[in-house]
């Protein structure tokens, strides 16, 4: 529905109120769900009446549409629930509980078993959580409070839970004008008409006429007739026919242009037609305009194309016949289709001031920094693909004020970077005079081709336009200049008229016309077409400060965004036909601290960064429509940019960059990491310059050669249309290659504590009870840490003012957490516990915990720490565990007998016995992609299990050293792709291809990693691999290759006293779930650390050049491969 269509049942809605239509009203704001009444909403829970109570609550949401609209449903079943009960309506109770509670069973099993056994309760207050139960009236006014802060924290209600401000009786209002304005156009106007009915246009009878003898009369007097009136055509109102919204768009530009000086309307008859209005002296220069003499060799970019729009726009409908042309129709949206859904951080070392995606690459991300850095990373491999520090090129090329300034201050930020439109350039603007342009040849491969010495001061915008189908560079500046660059750096245009610095320039086409339209921190808008005429606009944008200015994607809507020097935000959309605002969107603050930047995507979305988070509205709806803080980190006025999908959404943190993602930007980044994958795996060799990537590179001013006219960065070849892709496979080497491929890529060794951050978890240390297993919790926010002594323990990061996400950290200490009871989560543990091989795993919601410790089998409540139930007693004892990935009641035992169960929890029954191994189970993973099941165990083999069938596919020896007889504890962990597998032994990392079952991949300990593996994971991005060795060292690789990238030192994470004993090494190792430079070991000591990179480093080394795959990970050809 459109914005005016919501806006009428909002005045539809007044107006039944007016009228006290009382259910009525209900019944509309139900059906239509643009109002949540929560006064209503309140009058039937307290009343009781729970079916009128849901009836009016599925107008705006369904059961299973979040997790506030789940909790909503259950809290009003579960007090019809309680009421039945208490009412000793035992029938009524059941019926309850099997169509209105049993559909919360599939997300919560053991809750609904809980609820169900308050049926076999004499008094269900007897119930320790149901204790302070009071009578009716009471519990339903504690449930509303609950009820109203779920609402309220519901994006699904936000802006629906009050109404638009409204004049009284505005629709009568609407209704009295709309018949004033019929009375005008009367041939006959009568003094008091009567007026005998809507539903036809108003006519007063001739002299005559016969008049009706009983007339419906309304109020017209009572308003005062309006002096003029809004040219509303002949068809009036804001739902024109066909023709009308044509001749809109056929006039746009020409209305917005020939409304901006009110003086000129009365011009000659030329002027008139051209949607440019001049002074009356410019017209004979206007019906063939030429640049003037000196012109730098100009082209008459509109001799032609000019002259077929007058043309056009004389014999068109005129402006005074138009009126809003009704937007296109789009599918049905939901702000589910926002990329809202944190996929990853990038973290970039230092501020990012401008980004934006590549045109076609739509996860290709160009990041530009305060330190003049710029960086091209790949969000689907969250890495860095190569990275240009400022470095002035030819210094005797530029100004004499340039080197002054640069002289007396070296430093330099980016102010903006941009692709071309064909994604064969990236522009660079900088805070001192000069514009750099990069030939984009691959991912790896960006060359000088221009270096421009643009404006006096700061360069404050860039852009680029296609005038007469000529790629160009559009600049702006403090010098209040606009120019335009060919890419060989020849000035086209000086546009002079600002009288305040640029801000910003929008180019843009309308029909055949190119234009650009460019804002100062003075508030003035102007509009230029290419020549020298001058400016054809000048009008003040909202809050006439710094504004911003875009289309849509499709081209058709203009809007701008920007802030007072009070600090008053605007974002507003333009009615081009008029030149004028046409809508006004609500939902900024009061004040801004600085200027708050938007985007726009998918022709239905605005986005603005405000608050430390990101604001959507639709296009269609002043009212915003929701907003997300991106799991906290948000700068106060956060950057942001679309890719061109509008699937993916790049906005800035303190130090690098979020991408935000729906579900398919989620899909696309996962493709790319496939994509990586296979090619990762084909017989190309590939070459990456690995000092690209070093960060930090100080800023160096020194002499470049210029650009070479034979290299294939040439404008040539991008005007004949060669795709820069296909052009990179054949690219030769240029000055950058060579100087970069001759230094040589070094190992990070991190040896010092002030490179990292390290927190110990608080209570953690005790020698006694060594970290046997160690897992992150699925929601990022707390650590679960299994002792050797079968004592689990819990630790916790709340959200706070210094850690605003509340996801674990190495920069805050987490809570020891423990329930009120102060239970502990104790396993069943034999007297020789010393000997037991501890196991857990945690379900997908963090609900509740299985764990073992050579006895018996116990699930934990995560809340309270009790006991929900014991299984699988000994013998034989349990060594892994394993939920199945569709089914929580569904688990994998590993035994010490080398057997798998296959037991089912609900019917407390083994459903199968896998038998394939030697010796004990040490490690299971599933895959749903291949559906299969890898097991492996103490004999160093691997197994592959049928998931349907239980049936083993094969199995697979580890290829151990010679001389290694086949045993030791072997883990498994499946890559993101469901693929790759991830296989460690203390002899070895291992890549398997999991479809194959074979090794693709292996290395060993060796150089300054000699020590046997302890443990290892994948990073939660599954592009890095930590491992642990027994002497304390921990190594970070690339996933890919098994490279070496970084390693660190005991004596980052030990203090000395501690590193001196020959015994303290991690025995546990985790990865953080969302943070793919975090992870947490678990000591033999007992203490639990977790681990990241320091701010100023961001992440663990640097990207590993790519030879043949033979340094330090070797390529395996063949496995042993054994037969079912």
């Amino acid at each position: 529905m459109s914005s005016l269509s919501r806006e009428l049942v909002f005045l539809i809605l007044q107006f039944l109120e007016e009228e006290k239509f009382k259910e009525t009203v209900h019944r509309l704001e139900q059906e239509s769900g643009y109002f949540f009444n929560m006064k209503y909403f309140e009058e039937k829970a307290l009343a009781g009446e729970w079916d009128e109570v849901e009836k009016y609550l599925s107008g705006f949401t369904k059961v299973d549409e979040n997790r506030y609209s789940m909790k909503i449903y259950f809290e009003v079943r579960k007090q019809k629930y309680l009421e039945a009960l208490d009412r000793n309506d035992r029938a009524k109770a059941v019926e309850i509980l099997v169509k209105d509670l049993k559909v919360f069973s599939t997300f919560n099993e053991e809750l609904y078993k809980e609820i169900t056994h308050l049926l076999t309760l004499d008094n269900f207050r007897e119930n320790e959580q149901l204790s302070k139960y009071g009578d009716t009236k009471s519990a339903r006014s504690i449930m509303l409070v609950e009820l109203k802060k779920l609402i309220e924290a519901n994006p699904l209600f936000r802006e629906k839970l009050v109404l638009p401000t409204l004049k009284a009786s505005r629709l009568r209002t609407l209704i009295n004008q709309s018949l004033n304005w019929q009375h005008q156009l009367c041939k006959n106007p009568r003094p008091n008409p009567d007026i005998k009915t809507l539903f036809m246009d108003h006519s007063c009878s001739p002299p005559n006429g016969a008049r009706a003898s009983t007339p419906v009369t309304l109020p017209v007097a009572a308003l005062a007739k309006p002096s003029t009136y809004a040219p509303l055509g002949a068809h009036g109102g804001p739902f024109p026919p066909a023709a009308a919204a044509a001749a809109a768009n056929a006039n746009a530009l020409a209305g917005w242009m020939s409304n901006a000086n009110p003086s000129l309307s009365v011009q000659s008859p030329v002027v008139a037609a051209s949607p440019f209005p001049v002074q009356p002296s410019q017209v004979s220069g206007l019906k063939h305009p030429r640049p003037p003499s000196n012109a730098l060799g100009m082209i008459d970019y509109q001799s032609s194309d000019h002259e077929q729009l007058m043309k056009r726009l004389r014999s068109a409908q005129s402006v005074d016949e138009v009126s809003y042309p009704p937007h296109p129709q789009h599918a049905s949206w939901s702000p589910d289709d926002l990329p809202r859904n944190v996929a990853c951080t990038l973290r970039q070392g230092f501020n990012v001031i401008s980004m934006d995606f590549h045109p076609s690459h739509h996860t290709l991300l160009a990041v530009g920094c305060s330190n003049g850095e710029i960086t091209l990373w790949e969000a689907g491999l969250r890495e860095g693909l190569v990275s240009k520090p400022f470095k002035v090129w030819d210094m005797s090329t530029c100004s004499v004020p340039f080197q002054a300034a640069i002289v007396k201050d070296s430093s330099m930020s980016v102010s903006r970077v941009a692709w071309s439109p064909d994604g064969n350039f990236i522009g660079v603007a900088f805070t001192k005079y000069l514009v750099h342009l990069y030939a984009y040849q691959g991912p790896t491969d960006l060359r000088q081709h221009l270096e421009i010495d643009a404006h006096i001061g700061n360069v404050n915008d860039l852009a680029f336009s296609h005038p007469n189908k000529q790629l160009c560079v559009i600049t702006c500046g403090d010098d209040k200049l606009i120019k335009v660059w060919d890419l060989s750096g020849r000035m086209l245009f000086n546009f002079e008229g600002h009288e305040a610095p640029v801000y910003s320039i929008c180019p843009h086409q309308k029909e055949n016309i190119q234009f650009i339209f460019s804002t100062a921190v003075d508030g003035k808008i102007k509009a230029w077409l290419y020549d020298n005429v001058g400016s054809r606009v000048d009008y003040d944008a909202p809050g006439q400060w710094c504004t911003t200015m875009l289309y849509s994607d499709d081209g058709n809507r203009l809007f701008s965004c920007g802030t007072s020097k009070d600090g008053d935000s605007f974002l507003v959309e333009w009615n081009e036909s008029e030149g004028a605002i046409k809508r006004t969107y609500s939902g900024f603050r009061k004040k801004s601290t600085g200027i708050v930047q938007f985007d726009t995507t998918r022709n239905h979305f605005l986005a603005v960064g405000e608050e430390n988070q990101i604001k959507f509205w639709d296009m269609d709806n002043t009212n915003l429509l929701t907003s997300t803080d991106a799991e906290g980190g948000l700068l106060a006025l956060p950057r942001l940019r679309f890719n061109k999908e509008g699937n993916l959404l790049a906005v800035t943190t303190d130090n690098g960059v979020k991408i935000l993602a729906n579900a398919e930007g989620l899909r696309s980044l996962r493709a790319i990491e496939t994509r990586s994958y296979e090619a990762s795996r084909a017989p190309i060799e590939m070459k990456v310059s690995g000092s690209s990537m070093v960060p930090n590179i100080n800023p160096t001013v020194n002499k470049v050669e210029r650009m070479d006219t034979s290299s294939p960065a040439r404008p040539t070849h991008i005007l004949n249309g060669n795709d820069s892709m296909a052009r990179s496979m054949e690219k030769r080497r240029s000055l950058d290659d060579v100087s970069e491929k001759n230094k040589r890529w070094e190992l990070a060794e991190i040896v010092d504590p002030v490179k990292c951050r390290v927190v110990t978890l608080p209570e953690s240390k005790d020698p006694a009870n060594k970290v046997a297993r160690l897992l992150y919790t699925n929601s990022g926010s707390g650590i679960l840490a299994l002792g050797s002594n079968g004592v689990q323990k819990l630790w916790k990061w709340s959200r706070n003012e210094q850690n605003p996400s509340g996801k674990a950290t190495a920069s805050v200490v987490p809570q020891h957490w423990q329930p009120n009871s102060g239970l502990l989560m104790t396993n069943d543990v034999p007297e020789n516990f010393e000997e037991a091989v501890p196991c857990i795993a945690l379900s997908k919601n963090d609900s509740y915990v299985m764990s073992a410790c050579g006895g018996k089998v116990s699930l934990f409540n995560m809340m309270t720490f009790k006991v929900m139930t014991t299984f699988m007693p000994p013998p034989p004892v349990s060594t892994f565990l394993s939920f199945h990935p569709l089914d929580n009641n569904i688990i994998a035992i590993g035994m010490e007998d080398s057997t798998i169960h296959i037991y089912n929890v609900r019917v407390d029954e083994v459903k199968t016995k896998l038998k394939g191994h030697q010796k004990h189970i040490t490690g299971l993973a599933f895959s749903v992609n291949l559906k299969i099941m890898v097991s492996s165990g103490a004999d160093a083999q691997l197994c592959f299990w049928n998931m349907d069938a239980w049936d083993k596919r094969k199995s697979v020896t580890l290829q151990l050293p010679s001389g290694k007889a086949p045993l030791g504890d072997t883990q498994v962990q499946f890559y993101s792709d469901q693929v790759r597998l991830l296989v460690y032994h203390e002899t070895q990392l291992a890549l398997y291809d999991a479809a194959k079952a074979e090794c693709i991949r292996q290395w060993m300990p060796q150089d300054v990693l000699p020590a046997p593996i302890s443990c290892a994971a994948y990073s939660a991005s599954s592009q890095l691999v930590y491992a642990a060795f027994t002497d304390g060292n921990i190594g970070v690789f690339d996933a890919d290759s098994l490279k070496l990238r970084c390693r660190i030192a005991m004596s980052v994470y030990l203090s000395q006293a501690s590193s001196n004993s020959q015994t303290v090494y991690p025995l546990a190792l985790t990865a953080h779930v969302h943070e793919p430079y975090q992870f947490a070991v678990g000591l033999t000591d007992g203490s639990v650390k977790v681990i990241e990179p320091s701010e100023a480093e961001g992440k663990w080394g640097v990207l590993v050049p790519v030879d043949n795959g033979t340094q330090n990970g070797w390529t395996a050809t063949s496995s042993t491969n054994n037969p079912p």
